[in-house]
């Protein structure tokens, strides 16, 4: 089965002591991990332009050790659910000129029936750390909720809760259509911060690979280029600064 490219828009709002928003475009890959052929228009753990590596993801196994998908089964089967024997999806940014900075990427696992057994957010920070939420028997559209144990921004405490929101559309099981990814961020005054990432899906044909980073060559270096910019605004309208706390001592939260 081929990957999929994703191009579209990422929004951010935050909403107290000060408002500050913005929104970029952007793209991502939408990859199906079981089926996916390496041999297709997008590189595969091998250097190019625009290329997946498996080492950027889960635990950072390679590809002689089964990859990220076989770190994802085992992960679940651990955490008690392994049922998963359809299709598993990876949303998340590939390596741009051989860099990557992925604030979030989303894993959604499915049955062989096609129902969406579970979905995990892996959310990385800009100090190298990892951490991943997990989402047990998901819904589209349907509000999850997960407690927020794991520093992002030193303008936001370690506390409150997330709010996932998934909505997909599909061509057909194996052609998707759409996605958009809701994350809202709730502490005890209430909602705090709002984002979403969304777009619309495409094969990634080496025309579209070719278009897509002729649009938008700095993707994942403006990605952490961004990040900064807007802490120092942060900074500038003077937000609370939060010292960054020890990691969570499990890699999993549900």
């Amino acid at each position: 089965m081929t990957a999929w490219l994703g191009e579209g828009e990422v929004r951010h709002t935050r909403l107290r002591p000060v408002r500050h928003a913005f929104a970029y475009p952007t793209w991502f890959l939408m990859l199906p991990l079981r089926s996916l052929s390496p041999d297709g228009p997008l590189a595969i753990n091998r250097r190019a332009l625009v290329s997946f590596h498996d080492v950027d993801h889960g635990d950072g196994r390679g590809p002689e050790q089964g990859g990220a998908l076989a770190w994802l089964l085992e992960m679940l089967a651990e955490q008690g659910i392994d049922d998963v024997d359809g299709e598993v999806w990876l949303h998340c940014y590939p390596r741009v000129l051989g860099y990557v900075f992925k604030p979030v990427s989303f894993w959604y696992a499915h049955r062989r029936d096609g129902r969406l057994r579970a979905v995990v957010a892996e959310v990385n920070n800009t100090f190298g750390e990892r951490h991943c939420y997990l989402l047990d028997h998901p819904q589209e559209g349907r509000a999850m909720t997960a407690r927020k144990v794991f520093h992002v921004s030193p303008f936001c405490e370690v506390s409150g809760s997330y709010q996932f929101r998934f909505l997909r559309t599909w061509r057909s099981l194996a052609q998707p259509d759409r996605t958009v990814v809701r994350i809202d961020l709730h502490d005890e005054q209430g909602p705090l911060i709002q984002t979403s990432i969304s777009g619309r899906l495409q094969p990634a044909t080496s025309s579209n690979l070719r278009r897509i980073i002729w649009r938008h060559p700095l993707l994942t270096l403006g990605v952490m280029v961004r990040i900064h910019w807007h802490a120092l605004q942060l900074w500038r309208k003077r937000v609370r600064f939060f010292h960054k706390p020890t990691p969570p001592a499990d890699f999993v939260t549900r």
